[in-house]
């Protein structure tokens, strides 16, 4: 894969830059989450540090990665996308300052917030996943888009099990919300991946056709992972093993109608179709956990990794180019950073098996996920904060 011609990090760069679009400031800020997070947390499990958190370490952790980058991410996709999909004014300048501000808030309370009160921090915390939910909603209402209201529906659920969570500090609701993380990977991942597929072959002259989507099949996904988040928050072992084993057995047979090895090729393609098979490899995994006694931290950091982690990198990868009006082509190195953030999921997930020790463990997916994030933050920042090349808004 070659580099992008014309080097996008000597153009010139602005803050205000970042917030034209959300796209450009969310995937930055998450990023620089991304890097931050796990070596804080890493230190402070091992007694390097003492942060003044407003949570234990571990539920800080879980949190933070699950309802502080991954709502980073929705926010930067979803308030990009549906300007797209509604044909409406983008959510930029001193509006999406302040929800920004909201979602930075948010974490700077957590990871400082020991001795202020508990209804300050989670206040601010709980109140950015309704006002992206508010932005997103209004414009999909006024569009008519009966398709996207699932999207709302399944961030709902995401943000009661973020309340759960909060206030019982009960790791069945972070358990809950990284099935409504998949959800949404199956929904949007369901649409761009076979799409972009569709795409790329098409412009090559190969059989597109090959590529095959079943309506029915993606919304019985979709409702097979909300009753699965059901049942594992109220805590039906047998039930919840069995629709893990379903709603991983109908992910599968998606993936493989969406014939990924055809697009093995294409980086920005192979990316996505690799992390989404993250999610029945996790279910699988939640499968032999409620039945075969396997540790529970190898199907969440499937999920929280591999599935969640990874698609979220090829897919802020792909949307920083295309929506900044640049080429297709990955920056160099970038290649480099989609197996590493791979090899972090995977070992993290043979760590908690014990196939590989603890330390050498932590330490290697640790350094595989700084490279990762790294490696874009190196590479997209000057993306992110300049302007189009084409002179157009956003």
């Amino acid at each position: 894969m070659q580099a992008i011609p014309t080097s996008p990090e000597r153009a010139p760069v602005s803050v205000s830059q970042l917030f034209s679009y959300p796209f450009r400031i969310f995937f930055l800020s998450m990023t620089v989450l991304a890097l931050a997070v796990i070596p804080l947390w890493v230190m402070q499990v091992n007694g390097v540090i003492s942060l003044p958190l407003a949570m234990p370490g571990l539920f800080w952790h879980q949190h933070e990665m699950l309802f502080g980058f991954l709502s980073g991410a929705i926010a930067g996709f979803l308030l990009t996308a549906v300007c797209v999909w509604t044909q409406t004014e983008r959510t930029h300048g001193f509006r999406l300052v302040l929800l920004w501000g909201v979602w930075l808030a948010g974490r700077v309370l957590l990871a400082t917030g020991a001795d202020l009160p508990f209804w300050l921090v989670q206040g601010v915390n709980l109140a950015f996943l309704p006002l992206v939910m508010v932005d997103a909603g209004w414009r999909i209402w006024h569009a008519r888009q009966k398709r996207q209201l699932m999207i709302m529906v399944v961030l709902g659920l995401l943000w009661l099990m973020q309340i759960g969570f909060v206030t019982r500090l009960d790791m069945a609701f972070s358990y809950g919300a990284l099935i409504m993380a998949m959800a949404l990977i199956s929904i949007v991942g369901g649409r761009i991946t076979p799409a972009f597929s569709t795409g790329w072959l098409r412009q090559r002259g190969l059989d597109s056709n090959a590529v095959k989507t079943i309506p029915a099949l993606d919304m019985a996904t979709v409702f097979s992972l909300i009753l699965l988040m059901a049942s594992l928050v109220t805590g039906w072992q047998t039930v919840t093993g069995l629709l893990a084993l379903l709603s991983g057995g109908l992910m599968l047979v998606r993936l493989a109608g969406w014939k990924g090895w055809l697009v093995r090729q294409e980086p920005l393609l192979w990316i996505l179709h690799l992390s989404i098979l993250w999610v029945p490899v996790s279910l699988f995994l939640l499968a032999g956990t409620l039945f075969a006694g396997w540790p529970s931290n190898a199907w969440s950091h499937a999920a929280g990794t591999g599935a969640v982690a990874c698609l979220i990198l090829g897919v802020i990868a792909r949307v920083a180019l295309g929506h900044s009006g640049r080429p297709l082509v990955l920056p160099k190195g970038m290649v480099l950073a989609f197996v590493a953030i791979h090899l972090a999921a995977l070992i993290r997930v043979l760590t908690a098996f014990e196939i590989i020790p603890w330390h050498p463990g932590i330490g290697s997916s640790t350094l595989l996920w700084l490279f990762a994030f790294g490696m874009f933050l190196y590479r997209y920042t000057g993306i992110l904060a300049s302007p189009r090349p084409d002179g157009r808004e956003g």
